[in-house]
C-alpha cells in the first residue's frame, strides 16, 4: 500500500499565483516551487549549460612547413640570341626570371645555333650570369663563338634552372 494520499478531492496551493488548484494537477518546478500545470515553466537552458572540452592544442602527424626546391624554368622557344660575329656572348630571355648577377644558371635540352653547340649551351657547371633586366640576362660561352650573330636560337624545348637540383 501506498504511504500517500492519491488526492482526487484535495486542493494545493500554488507557489506562483496563490491561487488553490486541483492538488493531482500540480507540478514540482525546478526550483522546487509547487504550481499548477498551466503555470509550470521548464528550466532554461542557460541556466545549466553544458560541458565544453578544451580545445585541442596539437594535430596529429604534423609536418613541419618546407622549403620548395628550385626546379628548372621553361623558356619560350628560341630565348637564346647570340652578340655580334665571333663573341661568345649569349643573351637570354626568361620572363620576369627573378635571378640576381653573379647566380649560377644551368641550361637544359638548348640545341645548337649559330655556331654555339648544344654541349657548350648544356653544360653541367652551368654558366654565371649578368642580368640586363627583369626579363633577360647574359652569360658567356666557353669555347664556342657566334659565326653569323644576333641569332636567335636555343630550340623550343629549352630550360632555364639552377646549377644543382635537389631531386
Amino acid at each position: 500500500m501506498s504511504k500517500y494520499s492519491t488526492g482526487t478531492k484535495s486542493k494545493a496551493i500554488s507557489d506562483r499565483s496563490g491561487m488553490a488548484f486541483p492538488y493531482n494537477e500540480m507540478l514540482k518546478e525546478w526550483n522546487g516551487a509547487l504550481v499548477h500545470r498551466s503555470e509550470f515553466e521548464a528550466k532554461h537552458p542557460q541556466l545549466e549549460p553544458r560541458q565544453h572540452t578544451a580545445d585541442a592544442q596539437a594535430l596529429k602527424d604534423a609536418r613541419p612547413d618546407r622549403t620548395e626546391t628550385a626546379v628548372p624554368n621553361l623558356l619560350k622557344t628560341n630565348s637564346f640570341k647570340t652578340g655580334t660575329a665571333g663573341t661568345s656572348a649569349i643573351t637570354v630571355t626568361e620572363t620576369n626570371h627573378g635571378r640576381t648577377s653573379n647566380d649560377t644558371v644551368k641550361f637544359y635540352n638548348a640545341i645548337s645555333f649559330d655556331g654555339i653547340t648544344l654541349t657548350n649551351i648544356n653544360r653541367a657547371a652551368g654558366y654565371t650570369i649578368t642580368v640586363v633586366n627583369t626579363d633577360t640576362y647574359t652569360f658567356t660561352v666557353v669555347t664556342d663563338t657566334a659565326t653569323t650573330g644576333n641569332t636567335n636560337g636555343g630550340g623550343a624545348r629549352s630550360y632555364a634552372g639552377p646549377a644543382t637540383i635537389i631531386a
